[in-house]
């Protein structure tokens, strides 16, 4: 069994090629992808080359963890149905080709326990699960709602729309006016028009690594910065404003199985929607224009793969 997967050759060197998959065990599904997203966070530094050593990482690989599709083959312990449709967190199943995290392919070979059913009508919609679940992660069901974050990405808009459903109102810092739109319940505002210095929760989607000291500036007492992007350079900041701030710093790790079930039922109950986030969409045969209109254009939110129509 084989399938067409996009493959990073080496950096910034991309091609949508046919590798020999793994076969499935009784506990793994065989799953045909109808869409998988693009992820302007850790792609773009597998795409640039910029990804700081990180565990799996070798070129060629195979990228994506936004991934939806349908249960076409179930094994016996994989607790599946065929005829699923489900959201796919990556795979590793292409030999000798990482799977990092290996969700942009038409068809893949995963453990049914790594795979959600998704609600009904959701769709091509379900790629942004693990941008949720990230999201969601960074304070799960008790933590303390930020309110102030950094990025009006769609990180920032999940996060935002998240604390808005948990009665927050929070402020959304983003200097680009092309993403300063589809704010509901919480206010965008470029940083140099506000003054505010009491700020008790910041979290921090940038990933810019220079913005510590900024933001420890803004902090009240005893507040708590929480990094939510994925950092490619050294962070630092000056001890004398954090010490006395009596700064609490917190780092978010990656989303866990609990973070998708909470929001999987946030959606089926109506209190989170992924409206307006999807804003590009291309044939999965044009990956390579399609990463770089990803990375590069700002009117782009989230870039989908659309592998329906490939011949797996």
């Amino acid at each position: 069994m084989n399938t067409l997967a996009v493959v990073l050759e080496q950096p910034e060197q991309l091609a949508v090629r046919r590798l020999d998959l793994t076969p499935p065990s009784p506990a793994d599904c065989v799953v045909d992808i109808h869409w998988s997203g693009i992820s302007t966070g850790t792609e773009r530094l597998l795409w640039s080359g910029r990804m700081p050593p990180f565990p799996g990482l070798a070129y060629p690989l195979v990228p994506g963890y936004e991934s939806v599709g349908q249960v076409v083959a179930a094994g016996e312990e994989s607790g599946r149905v065929e005829g699923e449709l489900v959201f796919v967190p990556g795979a590793r199943c292409y030999g000798d080709v990482a799977g990092l995290f290996g969700g942009a392919a038409a068809r893949i070979v995963a453990p049914g326990s790594r795979l959600i059913t998704l609600p009904a009508g959701l769709g091509e919609q379900g790629v942004l699960m693990a941008l949720a679940a990230t999201a969601y992660h960074v304070t799960g069901p008790q933590g303390q709602q930020p309110d102030l974050i950094i990025g009006h990405g769609v990180l920032g808009r999940l996060l935002a729309r998240l604390a808005v459903a948990h009665g927050a109102a929070p402020v959304v810092w983003e200097r680009n006016p092309a993403r300063t739109s589809g704010a509901e319940g919480y206010q965008v505002i470029d940083p140099e028009q506000d003054e505010r210095r009491d700020y008790r929760c910041i979290c921090d989607v940038s990933g810019d690594s220079k913005l510590l000291d900024t933001l420890i500036g803004r902090l009240a007492p005893g507040g708590e910065i929480v990094l939510a992007g994925f950092y490619e350079a050294p962070l630092s900041f000056d001890f004398p404003p954090a010490f006395m701030r009596e700064l609490r710093l917190r780092v978010a790790a990656e989303f866990k199985e609990p973070d998708l079930i909470a929001v999987k039922q946030l959606i089926e109950s109506g209190r989170l929607s992924f409206d307006e986030l999807i804003t590009h969409r291309m044939p999965a045969e044009q990956a390579d224009e399609a990463y770089v209109t990803a990375f590069s254009d700002p009117s782009c939110l989230k870039m989908i793969l659309d592998w329906r129509h490939v011949d797996v």
